[in-house]
């Protein structure tokens, strides 16, 4: 059974894109702990923010190029 390129393209981001989605939980889970720390704060916050804004742009990139489009 033969299937189309595209499934397989998909499959392939939906990997990418949610393998560094779970990079924000370990993230999350010691938010407590870098907000009482004064000297990582803004370290800590703009560290994530430049991390999202990648995959922010690796989203918009994927999209543009029409790979996320089934006809």
């Amino acid at each position: 059974m033969k299937f189309d390129v595209r499934y397989y393209l998909l499959a392939i981001l939906f990997i990418l894109f949610d393998l560094e989605i779970a990079f924000l939980f370990p993230w999350a889970t010691i938010l407590q702990e870098i907000a009482g720390n004064e000297a990582i704060r803004l370290f800590g916050f703009f560290e994530m923010l430049v991390f999202l804004g990648i995959l922010l742009i690796g989203y918009v990139w994927v999209w543009k190029k029409g790979a996320l489009e089934w006809e």
